[in-house]
């Protein structure tokens, strides 16, 4: 049946309206090229200025990133403080205590406002930021795909319940909860790497060091002198989670796990007669193959549940809601 020149139009508008919805639902590395083109300037000088005061820092800003992708997607909610209505994620038990570098963004998120009011999302700073850290602490670089935009809520329950694996993990969890959230084993592997750099408490370590048997002994003395047996007594200690380079990000994680030297219970299951073996081995042997999948799995995290579009909102102050 021929259709007739109206109907023609109207097919065109509906097929030109489908792809400006899809389109509008993709991340794109020149989003803010017109609207905010100095933003990645004004990240970069804020996270190397926080990162020279305390090259921890970097650690804990990419440690911010993953924690917050991993419930539900990279929109930002882990920012959001507790209000008295409010109950965000920051209390969760995988968070509560334990992750840090809030003023840091808080930070760049001042400084961009000022270049670019209300354009730039808390979300795609925070992922700006990590991207900075790592090149900052030796790390390879990657254009981040931006246009995330920020939720208007958190979901504590999820970040409560495992959604994030907690350092008890062991391998067969840690590959489902990867797969649960679009990521691969290659992914597992190689995001786990962000463990060259940044530093871990006790709490997170005390059973591997006291109770496994996959660890150094001479290691896990070693350890133990910080990391008291005793549950209460000494939580807070640090150790760095890299036993060789703490401080640069490097492969050295992986050949500290062939050396039965990770720090966390599930860092060493990553190389414990499983089927990741082989691909720890890579990586403790080319830093190129590590370095290129770590990238691949940032871009991949990175794309986890995006709110675009109209949805969401660019909040004006990180830790609330406009």
């Amino acid at each position: 049946m021929a259709l007739s020149s109206s109907s023609l139009f109207l097919l065109f508008v509906l097929v030109l309206l489908a792809g400006t919805s899809s389109s509008s639902a993709q991340l794109s590395e020149n989003f803010y090229a017109k609207k905010c083109p100095k933003v990645f300037s004004a990240v970069k000088s804020v996270v190397k200025s926080a990162v020279a005061k305390e090259q921890r820092i970097g650690a804990s800003i990419l440690r911010l990133f993953f924690h917050d992708c991993f419930v539900d997607g990279c929109d930002g909610s882990l920012l959001l403080d507790d209000t008295s209505t409010f109950k965000g994620e920051k209390t969760a038990a995988a968070n509560n205590n334990s992750v840090r570098g809030f003023e840091v963004i808080d930070a760049i998120k001042s400084k961009v406002e000022a270049l670019c009011p209300g354009v730039v999302s808390c979300a795609d700073l925070l992922a700006i930021a990590s991207r900075d850290s790592v090149v900052l602490l030796g790390g390879p670089f990657w254009n981040v795909k931006l246009g995330r935009r920020d939720s208007r809520t958190a979901n504590f329950t999820a970040a409560n319940t495992g959604v994030i694996p907690p350092p008890t993990s062991n391998l067969s969890s840690l590959i489902s909860n990867f797969k649960s959230h679009g990521l691969g084993v290659d992914d597992l592997v190689a995001l786990s790497g962000a463990h060259t750099i940044g530093k871990a408490r006790c709490t997170s370590f005390r059973g591997h060091i006291y109770n496994d048997t996959d660890i150094d002994p001479s290691f896990a003395k070693l350890r133990q002198k910080n990391c008291p047996r005793q549950r209460g007594t000494g939580d807070n200690n640090l150790a760095p989670l890299d036993l060789q380079t703490p401080t640069h990000f490097d492969n050295n994680y992986y050949k500290n796990l062939i050396n039965k030297k990770g720090l966390l219970h599930s860092d060493q299951e990553l190389f414990n007669g499983g089927s990741t073996d082989s691909l720890v081995k890579t990586y403790s042997k080319s830093n190129k193959a590590f370095t290129s999948d770590f990238v691949t799995g940032m871009i991949k995290m990175g794309d986890i549940l995006p709110l675009t579009g109209s949805k969401g909102e660019i909040r004006k102050n990180c830790r609330r809601v406009n």
